[in-house]
């Protein structure tokens, strides 16, 4: 029980519920004033702030109300009765556990949509397989949890897998859960396409960014910047999609970044939906550079650079092991079937400053 409540404790801190509800009692008082209400857009903003600050400072109140209250019964429980208390005790830890759970969205737009960027490294076939199998592994990741994914492009590699493919995840905090999976993934195993039956060693990279909405990108991408394709649909779609060059590729020419959409029949409608990527690709570098303008003017180091190798998967020894927070699973099939929100949430304790990184030292 002590434990339970030191992490009541800590989280009364994580969460600052004493400034939540300074906050929360002026917003109250502003949703009180009539005049407010002659501002149709900033009432719905003050409402929204004060309905999330309020389902917030409600649910960490309600957690340290019980478990003030069965510490108090336990004290002077007979053996009988704490052990009926128990159970009591138990939904209590997994209610704090889950608003703990709260306090690891550090990241900005965490609610948004995640747009998702898979693509193989050197190493020809072997490389391109990967990348395939990484698709499908965080495809199937976002429908276990009820998400919905939008394949927007898809490029085939030459014998298997894929040189590249961008999709769209869209369900409750996609992006917030998703964000621990940018970088680079590793893959060791005995090839399926060497006659000798050799291990091999692939890399592709996870790329995502949050589908932040337009009227909040201020970008403006000159023509004179832009390259434009347009070729033949590879992917599902129907027969209107591969008898006609509906798809477009926007190859920005500064950055050297390039989004495809092949997802409608329309040359048109694929154009703007690769232009809106792409606008999101470059809205996050400035943002993430920004942030790291800011960090290194406070003399702060940064947690955790995103281009690394983060994660290994050796299939033949049947591990899959995350590199920064020492999350090791013996379910390699498992985890490439979507099973992967022990990394995620381990990967956004790492990410919020409240997992020390934590190398586990394995013979591959």
């Amino acid at each position: 029980m002590q434990e339970l409540l030191e992490k009541l404790a800590a989280l009364r801190e994580y969460l600052d519920i004493p400034g939540k509800t300074r906050r929360l009692s002026e917003l109250d008082r502003d949703l009180s004033d009539p005049d407010l209400w002659n501002k149709p857009e900033r009432a719905r903003q003050v409402n929204q702030e004060a309905g999330g600050l309020r389902k917030l400072v409600d649910a960490y109140g309600g957690l340290k109300s019980d478990a003030d209250g069965l510490s108090e019964m336990l004290e002077t429980a007979e053996p009988d009765e704490a052990e009926m208390l128990a159970e009591e005790q138990s939904r209590l830890q997994t209610a704090v556990d889950e608003l703990y759970r709260e306090t690891l969205f550090t990241m900005k737009h965490s609610e948004a949509a995640a747009i998702v960027r898979v693509k193989s490294g050197a190493g020809g076939t072997e490389s391109m397989d990967w990348a395939g199998m990484l698709e499908r592994m965080f495809m199937r990741w976002g429908e276990r949890r009820g998400y919905k994914v939008e394949l927007i492009d898809q490029q085939d590699g030459d014998q298997a897998g894929i040189t590249s493919a961008e999709f769209i995840i869209r369900g409750e905090r996609a992006y917030g859960m998703m964000a621990p999976e940018h970088g680079v993934h590793r893959l060791v195993r005995v090839s399926p396409f060497d006659s000798n039956n050799r291990r091999h060693t692939s890399f592709a990279s996870v790329d995502v960014v949050p589908e932040v909405p337009p009227e909040e990108i201020n970008i403006h991408i000159p023509d004179s910047d832009l390259r434009r394709d347009v070729f033949r649909s590879q992917g599902a779609g129907g027969q209107g999609v591969n008898t006609t060059d509906s798809a477009v590729r926007l190859t920005h020419i500064p950055s050297g970044i390039a989004v495809a959409s092949q997802v409608t029949r329309s040359q048109i409608k694929n154009h703007d939906i690769a232009l809106q990527i792409l606008k999101q690709r470059l809205y996050d570098i400035e943002l993430r550079k920004r942030e790291a303008e800011e960090m290194a003017a406070r003399g702060e180091q940064k947690k955790i650079e995103w281009g690394n190798q983060i994660r290994s998967y050796v299939l033949d020894k049947q591990y899959v092991k995350d590199h920064r927070t020492g999350v090791m699973r013996h379910d390699s099939a498992g985890v490439l079937d979507g099973d992967l929100d022990e990394f995620m949430w381990a990967g956004l304790e790492f990410l919020a400053g409240k997992r020390a990184a934590e190398e586990l030292e394995v013979e591959e």
